[in-house]
């Protein structure tokens, strides 16, 4: 069956690696790891200790819905090793194998406030990156390469549902709730300078300032943003009492703001997004001070890396 663009599949569960998460604790550890993001804004995870990344195969037909086993077994052994250094970031969560992105692992776990289901998912990159690993067995045209790093890159949010697909008692499918229409605008240049416009990152800005203290630094940390036609809310750190202060500022803040998304967007069709719009405004006002206070204390920090590139640091305070 043709996947929907607002439908998330779950092609095959791996009985090994659920098993071995559902043995983590709740009370677990967070792990030794910091929060930073490079300067495409990409999240990554810096672990205090080189980890290993196996060999993988590169191609899967998206047909087959099962991994092959010279896929599953090694990311069995790499599941296991980054449980072990951050059972935190894998609690209460379900390893679910996606034929399309073979190269990025995901994880999920379902949640449910009052009448609105939620998906939390994370998702591993393990894209070798030169720069910033260590090579230790150069890859192929078929397998990609092992090597030894530090950094962890990530996607980590949560996602609004509008259904789940169920089958002999297990999630087959997720289907988003779409709050937003098509974000795209058109075009801008000639020929070669062409490049399409869009609205996702002004409307990523125009929610999370509305739940933002105001002065706050955090880019290029978005705790709401604007993916899959729908608003998301952002999880950097991996820690499920963090997922849980989150959850219920987006299902209010969609529960507040979905009836506003036709003005937000025709607000931004003429122009970038600014804190002055008369829009933000008057949604501003309306904002409950005990929203801005979930992210109270959260500060991004510029600096230069070994490399001379800008990345950013993300803390938090503990709470």
């Amino acid at each position: 069956m043709e996947q929907l663009l607002n439908e998330i599949q779950v092609a095959f569960l791996d009985g090994e690696i659920n098993k071995l998460l559902a043995t983590i604790p709740e009370d677990c550890p967070s792990g030794d790891f910091s929060v930073h993001y490079n300067q495409g804004e990409e999240l990554f995870l810096r672990l205090a200790e080189d980890f290993v990344v196996p060999r993988f195969p590169i191609h899967h037909n998206p047909k087959i819905p099962t991994p092959e086993a010279s896929y599953i077994i090694p990311l069995r052994d790499l599941v296991r090793r980054l449980a072990a250094r951050l059972p935190a970031a894998f609690q209460g969560l379900s390893y679910y194998f996606d034929p399309n992105l073979i190269q990025s692992p995901s994880f999920f776990r379902l949640y449910k406030v009052e009448d609105q289901v939620y998906l939390y998912i994370l998702s591993l990159d393990l894209t070798y990156r030169p720069f910033e690993s260590r090579l230790l067995e150069a890859g192929t045209n078929d397998e990609t390469p092992v090597y030894k790093t530090k950094h962890l890159y990530i996607s980590s949010e949560i996602v609004p549902l509008e259904s789940v697909t169920w089958r002999d008692g297990r999630a087959t499918a997720f289907t988003i709730r779409q709050l937003i229409s098509n974000t795209w605008i058109g075009e801008t240049g000639r020929g070669y300078k062409e490049r399409g416009i869009w609205q996702d990152n002004d409307l990523s800005k125009f929610f999370s300032r509305l739940v933002l203290p105001e002065g706050i630094k955090v880019y290029p940390f978005y705790p709401l943003f604007c993916k899959y036609k729908t608003i998301c809310a952002s999880v950097p750190f991996l820690r499920p009492d963090y997922r849980r202060r989150v959850l219920p500022l987006l299902h209010r803040f969609i529960r507040q703001l979905g009836p506003e998304m036709g003005r937000i967007q025709d607000s931004l069709k003429t122009g970038d997004f600014s804190e002055k719009m008369p829009l933000f405004t008057e949604l501003r006002g309306k904002i409950p001070q005990p929203w801005k206070e979930v992210f109270r204390g959260h500060v991004s920090r510029p600096y230069l890396n070994e490399r001379e590139q800008k990345e950013f640091s993300l803390e938090v305070p503990d709470r």
